[in-house]
């Protein structure tokens, strides 16, 4: 037997240290007589032999070259490259036939390494990961990854006893791109990456980026999973997803942390995928919300991170299910005619030894600088967005859940952290930019080309940001110099309108301008009015228990909230449990307290929810100029003495309008005036002291006249009953 290679690259190679394996195995013309050569690495086999690939006989019996399991076979120099199969036996006495992985070509093209090297491919993770595929006529699956400061990749699974040395990958020039063909396994299968770091050590096993699907923790490995199975069932949505996040659309949307909407009674488990399709879809629907938001549903290790620190950017956590079963999830809602937003993180990862940190042995995904790479508050690491692969990487996520999951919309979380250098970060503890200035241009440029990415390849699909500070134009197009959100939550409404509830009617009097304060600035941005999970956690208490008063005060302001929020312009969104007036703080253990909805005071609270919903979609007043000033007017915004609010909203062309009166003391107010447009009859649409959503039951017995005496300025006026603690709602009969 001839002596190739040298034995330096031998020990390199059985050692699991040679970065270029597909040099050595398999095929190939060596030395100087161009000899045809055979070369396997099989350390688990006592014999190898070459068989003929259509017959299966044997043709060579190869020789071990190396104890630990280096097999070689040369052929004479006038044979030509021929396909072939290998058979092993093992030590045990068993033997297998199979496909050498060194024999096949290159799967990933030229042009696809290219694309991703310039971070400029729109769908990479067709080509990252792990795809089930047929190659040269043999099915297996292809694995890809970016690692380019590593020494040496494997992909390792119980197809190879975790063996680093079984599966050494093919590097793809100068791309960083390493990749190999595994045959006969499939879907369903478990694996890892094995990489040595660039100082020659072997690194912590590294689940894939790119995975679709992975073990459900605290167990960490990936697992192939195959995409292309699930049929839609929701025919024609695509095309209703052009309207349903439209300015001047409907938006109420249900805020929902799937591990703790509903557990199963018996043992606090989860509801499955498939259950929430029925479950959830139905109350949803009932309750007449128009979205969904749910909380991170990527894979992340630890419960407590609510999901907010993905390990799996790609996989729908399997806490819940397969990716198909998700899949059905988003399809039942769509199907339902319910349009399905997804918080998403591309501000930080967290350090898990098994996920992206110093990936390849480096800074990889991360900036190495910790003033840059790393949010001390939350102990991640920070995206490097100056890094095209980097930046590829996430804007092809972002695709991908619009595409692959038909997801309508992503809320980006904390877009301040990722706009400022110096967020929550001391002096001296920040790298100013180019121009000395706090803010993180690559985030900018980042953010913004994610958003017009997600415009031009997802028609309908919206980006909403949860930005807390009053960085200009948020939600106004990149061409203007805007971030290219298409709505911006309103933290600023949100805060202010709390504090006021949160006061005895004795003062708010005096803070009477934290409820109008927000019409100041309400045009700036495309707002979404939100009541979120962040408001009922960490010792804030519930929203219940955030208003003042005895019980039926807190209910009744609780309420009357609601109604001055369904009538303020903005989009709705309300947390899970809010809807019934959840007592205690959200807790990601357990379910919510759906036992509340026994008490007729909690039940009377999701009725009106219910009801304030329907009647947002049925007037279009409500909803369809909430970002022009021409679709709302004050009636009143100074009566401070008395704390009554009224104003009134219009739609386009002015053709309805919806009268909104808010009484924030616990006095009735009878022979109240208000001052309105136009003289007749107005149809009183809500009242949130009806008794039947758990109030006293005054109010207007459905209707009121008015007159052409005039008040507030205006022409008309009608005089109301105006019960305490309330919001009431009128429109004109037609």
């Amino acid at each position: 037997m001839k002596n190739y290679l040298d034995e330096s690259i031998v020990e390199a190679l059985v050692t699991s240290g040679y970065g270029d394996p597909f040099s050595i195995l398999g095929m190939h013309r060596e030395g100087q007589d161009n000899d045809l050569v055979v070369r396997t690495f099989q350390p688990q086999a006592q014999n190898v032999y070459i068989l003929e690939y259509e017959t299966g006989n044997v043709m060579a019996q190869m020789e071990r070259v190396h104890s630990v399991g280096l097999f070689q076979w040369e052929f004479p120099a006038d044979w030509n490259f021929f396909k072939y199969r290998l058979r092993i036996d093992l030590w045990n006495g068993e033997s297998y036939d199979t496909e050498d992985a060194y024999r096949f070509t290159p799967y990933l093209g030229d042009m696809d390494l290219y694309y991703m090297s310039e971070g400029t491919h729109l769908d990479e993770y067709d080509r990252l990961g792990a795809h089930p595929v047929k190659h040269d006529g043999v099915d297996g699956v292809v694995f890809a990854v970016w690692a380019p400061n590593a020494k040496r990749v494997s992909v390792v699974g119980p197809f190879n006893e975790w063996d680093g040395r079984r599966h050494m990958m093919r590097p793809r020039g100068s791309s960083g791109i390493w990749e190999i063909f595994v045959p006969h396994i499939s879907a369903g299968v478990l694996y890892k990456y094995e990489l040595i770091g660039p100082e020659g050590n072997i690194l912590p096993l590294k689940a894939d980026p790119v995975a679709f699907y992975a073990e459900k923790r605290p167990s960490t490995a990936s697992v192939v999973y195959d995409l292309n199975k699930y049929e839609w069932k929701a025919k024609g949505w695509e095309k209703k997803r052009e309207n349903v996040n439209a300015l001047n659309a409907p938006v109420s949307i249900y805020e929902v942390h799937l591990g703790s909407w509903k557990r199963h009674y018996e043992d606090n488990s989860y509801l499955s995928y498939t259950e929430m399709a029925e479950d959830l879809v139905n109350y949803v629907k009932e309750m007449g919300y128009t979205h969904v938001e749910m909380l991170p549903v990527n894979e992340h290790p630890f419960d407590g991170s609510w999901g907010y620190q993905a390990t799996g950017l790609y996989a729908p956590t399997s806490r819940f299910g397969n990716p198909d079963e998700f899949k059905a999830l988003v399809d039942a809602f769509h199907k339902a005619g319910i349009a399905v937003i997804m918080d998403w993180v591309p501000g930080h990862f967290p350090k898990d030894s098994f996920g992206l940190a110093n990936f390849d042995g480096t800074a990889l995904y991360e900036h190495a600088d910790p003033r840059r790479g790393e949010h001390r508050d939350w102990g991640t690491k920070i995206y490097n967005y100056d890094r095209r692969e980097v930046n590829n990487f996430l804007t092809s996520n972002a695709l991908f859940w619009t595409k692959e999951y038909q997801v309508d919309g992503l809320r980006v979380d904390a877009v301040a952290s990722m706009l400022y250098l110096d967020y929550s970060r001391k002096q001296g503890e920040w790298v100013p930019n180019k121009f000395g200035g706090h803010e993180d241009l690559e985030a900018v440029d980042f953010l913004r080309k994610t958003n017009e990415l997600v415009y031009a390849n997802a028609p309908g699909a919206a980006t909403f940001a949860e930005e807390s500070t009053a960085w200009p134009m948020v939600s106004r197009p990149t061409y203007m110099g805007g971030l290219g959100f298409g709505y911006k939550w309103n933290m600023g409404w949100m805060h202010d309108t709390l504090d006021y509830m949160s006061l005895d009617p004795i003062y708010r009097s005096y803070n009477h301008n934290k409820m109008t304060f927000g019409m100041l600035y309400a045009y700036n941005e495309n707002f979404v009015l939100p009541l979120s999970h962040d408001e009922v956690v960490h010792g804030k208490c519930s929203l219940l228990n955030k208003m003042s008063g005895d019980r039926w005060q807190k209910f009744a302001n609780l309420r009357a909230y609601y109604g001055f929020m369904y009538g303020f312009p903005g989009k709705k969104l309300l947390f899970m449990g809010g809807e019934f007036a959840q007592d205690r703080e959200w807790d990601f253990n357990g379910s919510l307290s759906w036992h509340l909805l026994n008490d007729p005071m909690h039940k009377g609270v999701q009725f009106a929810v219910k009801e304030l919903n329907k009647i947002y979609k049925d007037h279009s007043a409500l909803y369809e100029v909430d970002f022009d000033p021409e679709g709302f007017e004050w009636i009143d915004p100074n009566n401070g003495y008395e704390s009554v609010f009224s104003f009134i909203r219009y739609n386009k062309e002015r053709k309805e309008m919806v009268v909104v009166v808010s009484n924030f003391t616990p006095v009735p107010r009878e022979n109240f005036k208000v001052g309105v447009p136009k003289a007749g009859k107005y149809i009183e649409i809500f009242n949130s002291d009806a008794t039947i959503y758990g109030g006293s039951g005054m109010g207007n017995m459905g209707s009121i006249e008015a007159t052409e005496e005039g008040a507030n300025g205006r022409p008309c006026s009608m005089t109301i009953t105006l019960p305490p603690l309330s919001t009431v709602m009128f429109v004109p009969q037609c």
